[in-house]
């Protein structure tokens, strides 16, 4: 869905350039884009507190897709943040986090599912929609079904890690407005969950919308 908001894009975006891409995510809804080589996405958390589920693939051949092993091992960090690169199973670099208003986002805490609300919070949530039914139906416009799900990037998502290695899910560390920017280093289908979870803090217990802006920074080819 597409609307006008009140702060211009060219405003909005973390990292300047002329405006490719638009659009407002509703709460709960999926969204996906390609975005080109060069082009850099920025994610705007427009009330704060908000996850956003993510998924990478390379737009040439979607069988080369984002691996949270591979990113957590190349960069040695289980959280991302600027300077991060999303790597594909293969290694290659699919994307870079350029901009960073945040500093921690999670790669290890995975997606909610109806079966995983079940498991967790009990049998009255199994109708609840989830982070894997969005995935599943905005992949199916590309060719995409469960098999292509991988473990996937949880924008805004603070998940830390007790010293016993265990996984905490809390408030996010967002605000109102605070934006994370990737630039894409091949064409990369990007495919997004704004999380609708309702059962834990990961969204303040209230699941809300977000921003997508593509821009092409000046110096592009």
């Amino acid at each position: 869905m597409t609307i006008t908001l009140s702060q211009p894009a060219t405003d909005a975006a973390l990292v300047p350039g002329a405006v490719v891409l638009d659009e407002y995510v509703e709460a709960r809804g999926p969204w996906s884009a390609v975005v080109a080589a060069g082009d850099v996405l920025t994610i705007v958390d427009l009330d704060g507190n908000q996850a956003v589920d993510c998924l990478l693939y390379a737009a040439g051949d979607t069988t080369v897709r984002y691996s949270a092993p591979v990113t957590i091992a190349q960069q040695r960090s289980i959280v991302l943040t600027t300077g991060s690169v999303l790597r594909a199973d293969t290694g290659l670099a699919l994307m870079t986090v350029v901009a960073d208003e945040v500093g921690v986002h999670d790669t290890i805490g995975g997606a909610c599912s109806q079966e995983s609300n079940t498991l967790r919070y009990g049998q009255h949530t199994r109708e609840q929609h989830a982070c894997v039914e969005n995935f599943l139906i905005e992949g199916s416009r590309w060719g995409l079904g469960k098999r292509d799900l991988v473990s996937n990037i949880n924008w805004f998502m603070n998940v830390p890690v007790d010293p016993d290695g265990a996984l905490g899910i809390v408030d996010g560390l967002s605000a109102p407005g605070k934006r994370v920017a990737l630039r894409a280093e091949v064409d990369t289908l990007v495919l997004v969950s704004n999380c609708p979870q309702v059962n834990n803090p990961c969204n303040g217990f209230n699941p809300t919308p977000v921003r997508m802006i593509v821009t092409r920074p000046e110096n592009a080819a």
